[in-house]
């Protein structure tokens, strides 16, 4: 290091002026600061969310299942943490939360494009998500492109191949754009891979218990929201607790799921 260049600590490393001065409340209500202090927390766990999902996918398409199963278990260690942060949030009441309500304007978890990204990444396909986002704006972009990409899903069926198991050429080279609905075909090789009880079988277990993370994520994620304004039209003209019921229930991984009924 030469004299002239500045040496890393803690603060500077972390970059601590930005973190820390990157709450700036719009109220004079004391509930508001942590509001914000959880979103934005949420939005960090995203980007790593995303950095580790890629990470998955490379994983599974250079034919490591360790590596995988350590990586799904990671993202799911972070789900965790990301519902149980909605415990703190709901420490809000509805009047705290409506002391500063209005000054959110037209701003709205709905915008979060890191989730949409992640949800885009996990294999959802629904376009109407972009109507969020200016045509031509970085946000629709990436989203737009992670829906036009192999899903995690995709990439595992890839790894299934390349250790043997016998999935068709249609599956592996389907068109990403499309979402990935329950098989039979898909079933059949899951059913295979789970009687052999071997490191597939543990993978597949991951994905479920990512994909059962992910949906405690949004049952919970409904509930705060009634508890906070009930059946309200939320901030941006969102239907708030109302399309957020419509997405429970929805597998990312349907097959795993399904194949259950065959064991």
């Amino acid at each position: 290091m030469s004299d002239t260049e500045a040496s890393v600590h803690y603060h500077s490393y972390l970059a601590l002026d930005e973190i820390l001065g990157a709450q700036r409340p719009r109220s004079e209500a004391h509930d508001e600061v942590l509001f914000i202090v959880i979103h934005q927390v949420y939005e960090l766990w995203f980007k790593q969310l995303l950095h580790e999902a890629a990470h998955l996918q490379r994983s599974f398409e250079q034919g490591d299942g360790p590596r995988a199963s350590g990586t799904l278990r990671r993202i799911r260690e972070i789900v965790k943490i990301a519902v149980s942060q909605l415990d703190v949030l709901e420490t809000l009441t509805p009047p705290q939360y409506v002391s500063f309500r209005d000054r959110l304007d037209n701003a709205s978890g709905f915008q979060s494009a890191q989730f949409r990204e992640l949800e885009a990444v996990f294999g959802r396909r629904d376009e109407r998500v972009l109507e969020y986002y200016g045509p031509d704006t970085a946000a629709r972009a990436r989203i737009a492109d992670a829906m036009s990409r192999p899903s995690v899903f995709d990439s595992f069926l890839g790894y299934l191949a390349g250790r043997g198991y016998p999935v068709s050429q249609a599956l592996l080279e389907r068109d990403p754009r499309e979402p990935c609905e329950g098989s039979e075909e898909v079933q059949d090789v899951l059913l295979l891979a789970y009687r052999d009880d071997g490191e597939e079988a543990q993978v597949c277990e991951r994905l479920i218990d990512l994909d059962e993370g992910l949906q405690e994520w949004r049952y919970r994620h409904v509930r705060m929201v009634e508890r906070m304004i009930g059946l309200k039209v939320g901030t941006g003209g969102s239907e708030g607790a109302a399309y957020l019921r419509t997405t429970l229930f929805r597998p990312a991984f349907p097959d795993l799921w399904a194949v259950r009924n065959r064991m």
